[in-house]
């Protein structure tokens, strides 16, 4: 629940995690409690003052417990002599210092119905970001904070590879573009369409996760199995509140439509299903103002936005949609074009610039052109696409689709 730092997102059961090092609900502690150790092994997050286990023939030398709240201080000072480490969980904070698993927009709208954008999680946590310094907290919430965005990093990691097993290794692609797009614009209608596109044929759509051109892209995938009228009735619907700053009627109208149009339930009990109902969105409460992106399958929400941009564009190596934007998407394409250039996490797909018109006010194209031309790994000038036809851009993102790259499982 809100409030109490130990839960994994919201609360509820966690599912059995099958990462090797690290235990993360009662059912997999258990199963190593039978064999009598826990020696070398990460135990994050648990409830053990309820219902107590009996760890003293326990073998615990090594154990790292992370923000496990244990019977009494007895307990924790056996544990230290016999060999653990002990890092106690905080004072009870609106977010999980250490995450299990991603978010989905139930956990960020979670109070929106009783109390309003002012109520829900989402914001709850953005206020309290603002009230402890905002970017520059003291070390108490710095420390919990960089607590939640490792354990997002390690869900992420997880989710990628349980879409990797389920769906194959063809590359991610980024959408890109401005926050601002009203929804129903051409550039919002746009966004919406290709995205609907990539996700119909199996590719993961990962955004910033906010509004605009992001809500679009998320928006799209979400709709993904249904047909496009389906889509254009939802956008429509989504017109009526089409600016962000109304926070209340925005978020409302959102809610509605995922009320109407429900993800299909036989699709959406695993992750890798949630991702492709909804993509994969990585937002920031640095920009907490903007109302959630309840389209995304799942939402790996930091505090860092440094660590949130890095990873979007790590990830998209199938290629980057850039939709008509200002500075924060010119920002992004050139973060994006020194990856490509160095081939940092391997080789990228193409950079598809949507909207002509708009990128003639903006002439990154003769910025990037002759400076992938450069790049160490050979002439990649041919990357780059603008365009205004959908078609012309699957073509391009079909050629570069690629491997898809997916982070570590797990801190160790």
């Amino acid at each position: 629940m809100p409030g109490d730092p130990l839960q994994p997102v919201l609360g509820g059961p966690i599912p059995f995690d099958a990462t090797a090092t690290e235990i993360e609900s009662r059912a997999e502690l258990d199963v190593h409690l039978a064999a009598k150790s826990l020696a070398d092994l990460v135990i994050l997050g648990l409830r053990l003052d309820l219902a107590p286990p009996d760890l003293a023939d326990v073998d615990v030398r090594g154990a790292l417990f992370v923000g496990c709240r244990l019977e009494n201080e007895d307990v924790e000072i056996d544990l230290i002599r016999r060999g653990a480490h002990l890092i106690p969980p905080f004072d009870a904070r609106p977010y999980p210092t250490h995450p299990a698993n991603l978010y989905t927009p139930e956990d960020l709208s979670f109070g929106f119905a009783a109390e309003g954008f002012a109520g829900m999680y989402d914001t709850l946590v953005y206020d309290h970001f603002v009230a402890h310094g905002h970017a520059a907290p003291d070390i108490r919430e710095a420390i919990a904070q960089r607590l939640h965005d490792a354990g997002i990093d390690n869900a992420l990691g997880k989710a990628l590879a349980a879409w990797v097993q389920a769906r194959g290794r063809a590359g991610a692609v980024g959408i890109m573009g401005g926050h601002a797009a009203p929804r129903g614009s051409a550039a919002y209608r746009m966004a919406a369409t290709l995205s609907w596109r990539l996700a119909s044929v199996g590719r993961l759509v990962v955004t910033g996760g906010g509004p605009g051109v992001m809500e679009a892209a998320n928006l799209g995938a979400y709709f993904s199995t249904r047909p496009a009228s389906e889509l254009a009735s939802a956008i429509e619907m989504l017109s009526v509140a089409p600016h962000f700053a109304d926070h209340d009627p925005y978020t409302a109208v959102a809610l509605a439509v995922r009320t109407k149009f429900p993800a299909p339930a036989t699709s959406v009990t695993d992750v890798a299903g949630r991702l492709l109902h909804g993509g994969l969105a990585l937002p920031t409460w640095l920009y907490g103002h903007e109302p959630a992106n309840l389209f995304a399958g799942q939402i790996g929400k930091y505090f860092s936005n440094a660590v949130r941009e890095d990873s979007i564009l790590r990830l998209s190596r199938g290629g980057i949609v850039f939709a008509p934007g200002w500075a924060g998407t010119v920002q992004e394409i050139f973060q994006a074009a020194t990856k490509t250039f160095y081939q940092t996490d391997g080789p990228s797909g193409a950079f598809v610039f949507l909207g002509v018109d708009h990128w003639k006010q903006l002439p990154v194209e003769e910025l990037l052109r002759p400076l992938l031309a450069r790049s160490p790994h050979g002439d990649q000038s041919n990357l780059v696409v603008v365009t205004d036809s959908l078609d012309e851009a699957m073509a391009a993102l079909a050629a570069g689709s690629g491997h898809m790259h997916t982070p570590p499982i797990g801190h160790g």
